[in-house]
């Protein structure tokens, strides 16, 4: 019997009688050798049986395991998690500067225009041409030092004087002719003094800013019933006015035996409401309030060149500490009336003109001043 794959050891014969020249222990050798490389060959064919059946169970299982298996939750932060930061705060409002503790002068003018007195100033302004709007209302708002308090003088508006390139004329004339410019070059002639800002309002723009501060109450002296639109009654004492109503209340004049006198008496009650309006409960103590409320009122005030809404909230703020109470108020003195040019004038008392301006300079006012 030959050995398969084996070599013959003499070197001679075949396969076919190899076997019978071998010894006894030869051939058994030769036999328990082929046998040992049966067990080997049955080993490793089973291993790898074995490798390749574990291979493929565990690639046929995954699928199904993915298939059965539930997506794991979020795991929910346990108690010693740190919780994610909150987000940052805005930053503060940016602070409003004081004002140098020096005393200012402020006009305020209340034009009679029905439509947008802002764009018809602009217009005399950019051309020169004359617009078909006079000052219903000229109040000059002294702000002392302290800004603990005011003082408002009121100007007749058919004072006669003269304005500056026209000649005699009524005062409330120079915002026609030469807009808010000309109106305070007229002041500052006649009064000696400098007018540090202007401001402007006309009808529809008092009545929007009175009725965005939810109206006003006003103390009315006594009561009188208006002439004007709507014939708003007004009973004695405190009334509350939306804008209709305070309009009116700041315009009658023909319901009152000293028409025109009564009525800038009535112009600075209502101011002094305002401004107790405004400063109710320390309201302009609060930046973002004071921010708000000049945003607002830049919708309908026309002012000076120099005066933006920083200056306007300068302004604003300064009087925080204001005593609505102790505002000191006053006519400019005057001499009658007459007539001057074919028109009905309030003549100037230029003694007693001469004398308020000097206390205004020399910060006397609060000698002629009533509250």
């Amino acid at each position: 019997m030959s050995i398969p794959g084996g070599s013959d050891p003499s070197g001679a014969g075949n396969a076919g009688n190899a076997g019978s020249h071998r010894p006894a222990w030869l051939a058994a050798l030769g036999r328990r050798r082929w046998i040992a490389a049966l067990v080997a060959l049955a080993l490793v064919v089973a291993a790898g049986v074995a490798v390749f059946s574990l291979s493929r169970g565990s690639k046929e299982a995954q699928p199904a395991a993915t298939q059965t298996q539930s997506p794991s939750p979020t795991p929910t932060p346990t108690p010693s998690e740190t919780p994610p930061p909150a987000p940052a705060p805005p930053p503060p409002p940016a602070p409003i500067p004081d004002l140098p503790a020096t005393p200012m002068n402020v006009l305020v003018i209340g034009s009679d225009s029905r439509g947008n007195a802002r764009e018809q100033a602009a217009h005399t302004a950019e051309t020169g041409e004359a617009s078909d709007h006079r000052a219903d209302s000229l109040m000059v708002v002294h702000v002392p030092a302290d800004r603990h308090t005011l003082y408002v003088i009121s100007i007749m508006r058919d004072l006669w004087v003269d304005v500056p390139g026209v000649g005699g004329s009524k005062i409330n004339a120079a915002l026609q002719y030469g807009g808010i410019d000309l109106t305070t070059q007229t002041v500052q002639q006649l009064l000696g003094i400098t007018i540090d800002h202007t401001l402007m309002l006309d009808f529809n723009g008092f009545k929007a800013l009175t009725d965005g501060l939810g109206g006003i109450d006003v103390n009315v002296p006594f009561a009188f019933q208006s002439t004007i639109e709507t014939q708003h009654a007004f009973t004695q004492g405190i009334n509350h006015l939306d804008g209709q109503a305070a309009l009116e209340f700041s315009r009658e004049r023909y319901a009152f035996t000293d028409g025109d006198y009564q009525r800038v008496q009535n112009q600075r009650t209502m101011l002094r409401a305002i401004l107790a309006r405004l400063t109710a409960g320390g309201a302009l103590n609060d930046v973002n309030a004071v921010r708000s409320l000049v945003d607002y009122a830049s919708c309908c005030l026309t002012v000076d060149k120099g005066f933006d809404p920083v200056q306007a909230a300068v302004l604003a703020y300064s009087l925080r500490n204001l005593d609505v109470n102790a505002i000191g108020t006053l006519t400019l003195p005057t001499a009658g009336t007459g007539m001057a040019a074919g028109q009905s004038v309030v003549f100037p008392d230029y003694g007693g003109i001469n004398a308020v301006a000097a206390a205004l300079r020399e910060g006397r006012i609060g000698d002629f001043a009533v509250p």
